[in-house]
């Protein structure tokens, strides 16, 4: 590699690590704008036009609070475990492709901080440490409360892993690649004629809808946020900290957020392509500023993406109730699972027949058998009579 490559790829590397801690920053400021649109308030709205500085004086208020380490804690465990979860959710974004390839004295440099082969792989290791760094901190912090937030995440995200793991081996199978650029690249070729637009959303309702669940739960929100249930557990596994420490944790639960949404958005509705990019591509200049051009406008449209699910995110938060945690597990091992499972089934079937979208049968049935248990009569109770 030469110098010029490494310039550029360390460049990139800095603007991604940059962009995500800036998104994670104003997550904090779009979570309460957006939940006071849906509940018909005005959300932050002082500190500075429209509100804007709001995560500025929140971070001026975690830095300055008061230091808390509980007397009987494990000081230094105490203090590594939401360092832990900061450091895995940042590393997890280092191997998404957020654009095609920028061009530079005519060399393609992909705009990814790390270009691998296995980076789905990369993704599912770190976010399986990530879950450390909630154990740590509850167990250290020698509360009761924390220590059942600390149990609570464990068992979810040991639930919802296996069936976020079994959607992806279906489209594992259908790409025959463990890098997320191919499986991105893949989704450029038209669908139905256009261009771009060959998304695996087409091909894998199922699959989308069980991820999209269990991205959830790996990231602890709401209608999954049984490890920081504010009323069984005081504030769950972060209940003794404070300061910054606290802000960590906080942090890293929007990191994840943005980087569940670019995992979502790479695998499923095609990455940085766009409808019509053939198209796109043929109005602008050739060579290197065409190129770059078409890049940046891929990297816009990845952004966009991002964007929507974040506030789907937000949206579900506001709008659902927390579960149960019996229907918490019910949820992951009896329906989730077995339903990966036949989706599985389902895709080597599709491929042997050369029939992709064969997992839309498993939606046909599923809705059949809604609409048939909607139309069945209830039984109704009668009141007993009293005997007396």
């Amino acid at each position: 590699m030469d110098s010029t490559v490494f310039i550029v790829r360390s460049i990139i590397i800095f603007v991604i690590f940059g962009i995500t801690l800036l998104i994670a920053t104003y997550s904090t400021y779009a979570e309460r704008k957006v939940a006071a649109f849906l509940q018909d308030r005005l959300g932050p709205n002082r500190a500075g036009p429209f509100g804007i500085w709001q995560p500025l004086a929140d971070a001026v208020k975690m830095f300055t609070k008061e230091e808390f380490i509980p007397a009987q804690a494990n000081k230094w465990l105490f203090i590594a475990g939401p360092c832990f979860a900061m450091l895995t959710a940042l590393m997890a974004s280092a191997v998404i492709p957020f654009g095609d390839t920028v061009q530079y004295e005519g060399q393609f440099i992909a705009v990814q901080g790390i270009d691998i082969n296995i980076g789905i792989l990369w993704i599912f290791g770190i976010v399986s440490l990530g879950v450390y760094g909630v154990m740590i901190g509850g167990w250290a912090s020698n509360n009761k409360f924390s220590l059942l937030g600390a149990i609570r995440a464990a068992s979810q995200n040991i639930s919802y892993e296996l069936a976020m793991g079994l959607s992806i081996i279906a489209i594992l199978m259908m790409s025959g690649s463990l890098s997320l650029r191919d499986m991105v690249n893949q989704q450029a070729t038209p669908f139905l004629g256009v261009s771009g637009l060959n998304w695996n959303i087409f091909y894998q309702p199922v699959g989308f809808i069980i991820f999209l669940t269990c991205a959830f739960a790996e990231c602890n929100r709401t209608p999954f946020d049984l490890p920081e249930c504010e009323t069984e557990l005081v504030g769950g596994y972060h209940t003794e900290y404070s300061s910054m420490k606290l802000g960590f944790y906080l942090f890293a639960e929007y990191i994840n957020m943005f980087v569940s949404s670019a995992v979502i958005s790479a695998l499923y509705f095609g990455g940085f392509n766009f409808p019509g990019q053939a198209w796109v591509a043929s109005l602008l200049p050739a060579g290197a500023l065409g190129h770059n051009l078409l890049t940046s406008i891929g990297v816009v449209v990845f952004f966009g993406k991002i964007f929507f699910f974040i506030f789907f995110y937000m949206w579900v938060r506001w709008t659902l109730p927390r579960f149960r945690y019996d229907q918490l597990m019910n949820l992951g091992w009896k329906t989730l699972i077995p339903l990966a499972i036949l989706n599985i089934v389902v895709t080597g079937a599709g491929l042997l027949f050369d029939f992709k979208p064969a997992t839309w049968l498993i939606v046909i049935f599923v809705v059949v058998l809604a609409v048939i248990s909607a139309a069945q009569p209830r039984k109704t109770m009668r009141p007993q009579q009293s005997t007396v």
